[in-house]
């Protein structure tokens, strides 16, 4: 079968790729649409180091074809979006509800494919980019059968993330106001997440002037270009003279993590979501924090995936959360270079690619 394999050096696509049935407890998924998402590239270019061999791939949607033993939430032929939380649901993070603190979640590569008698690892516990894929039956979310598998795939991942950081993790409350640095695919949800949460300022910043119209489309209320400005952190005081409550940093630079901090308001929070280099450290003034700021970190939205997955398709359904205008571009899986291309250059909100 058909996937996309990354060696150490390049990424290629292959059509000889092997996966195992699966096991108890486990899910079978035909996948039919799999977005290309900035975490992909950071295993590219070494930004997230992934031992190799490794099928990539983690925001997929697709079709189950068999299930192993014990698993009974989802049947052959239902439509599912995946989530790449493996957590356990058995130690006390998830019993707690906090999945994304499984620690048996991350970290650990199983190794379904193989290619010529080899093993090949799972990415994000995934591995969206091949034609079939096994996962836990915990990842395996069902969902409506009228929602396009090309847009529920981003459900997975770039949804799951910027939505859910600020419902979950920063908690937005009607008539707040946020700030959103990057408007990529997560910058895009937090900007939705923060418009479904009630804010009632929202202000967009980025680089690309291009971006502007639809990060309107999804919730900003004002937008500045970050290339047009001497100074975009006093653009945005100009908007929200006392500061923001909220600030979300979705580029993963740490000089966009100082000005996140520094347009707090008074008990404001900034929320990290961009990923810098393993090693980068960021600073900011410890002055600035003594009047109640807050720094969050935050992992893949703080989710509850059945749960969360399951509420933002029915959002979609009713028409408050937009998944068709995240796809820019569709790419059938041989056009991978293109679509890493295309993500390099700020081509698309999200390409899709399809089998």
């Amino acid at each position: 079968m058909r996937g996309v394999v990354f060696d150490g050096k390049q990424a290629r696509v292959v059509d000889d790729l092997e996966i195992r049935d699966p096991g108890p407890g486990e899910v079978l998924v035909a996948i039919r649409a799999a977005g290309l998402c900035h975490s992909d590239l950071s295993v590219l270019d070494g930004t997230i180091p992934f031992p190799p061999p490794v099928v990539l791939g983690h925001e997929g949607a697709g079709v189950v074809e068999a299930v192993g033993p014990g698993v009974v939430h989802v049947a052959p032929g239902d439509h599912v979006s995946l989530s790449t939380l493996a957590n356990c649901g058995a130690c006390a993070d998830c019993d707690r509800g906090r999945p994304t603190m499984c620690r048996k979640a991350i970290g650990r590569p199983g190794q379904p494919f193989s290619r010529g008698g080899e093993p090949l690892h799972q990415f994000a516990s995934s591995s969206a980019f091949a034609e079939r894929t096994v996962v836990k039956a915990v990842q395996a979310v069902r969902i409506p059968s009228d929602i396009p598998l090309t847009s529920a795939a981003l459900i997975g991942c770039g949804v799951l993330t910027g939505v859910g950081a600020v419902l979950n993790r920063a908690r937005v409350d009607r008539g707040e106001t946020v700030v959103v640095i990057g408007t990529g695919g997560i910058g895009l949800n937090v900007l939705q997440g923060a418009r479904i949460a009630g804010a009632t300022t929202i202000v967009a910043v980025d680089a690309n002037p291009a971006k502007e119209a639809v990060a309107r489309q999804f919730g900003a209320t004002h937008f500045i270009d970050a290339s047009a400005v001497a100074d975009s952190s006093a653009a945005v005081k100009e908007i929200l003279p006392t500061g923001a409550d909220h600030a979300f940093e979705c580029v993963g630079n740490v000089r966009l993590i100082r000005q996140a901090v520094d347009l707090l308001d008074r008990r404001g929070q900034a929320v990290l979501l961009g990923v810098p280099g393993f090693r980068e450290e960021a600073s900011f003034l410890v002055s600035s924090m003594y009047l109640d700021k807050t720094i969050m970190g935050c992992r893949y939205g703080s989710s509850r995936p059945q749960r969360d997955i399951a509420l933002y398709a029915e959002l979609y359904r009713q028409g408050k959360l937009l998944l068709d205008e995240l796809v820019t571009e569709v790419y059938p899986v041989e056009d991978f270079a293109k679509a890493v291309d295309d993500a390099h250059h700020g081509r698309v909100a999200r390409g899709v690619l399809t089998f």
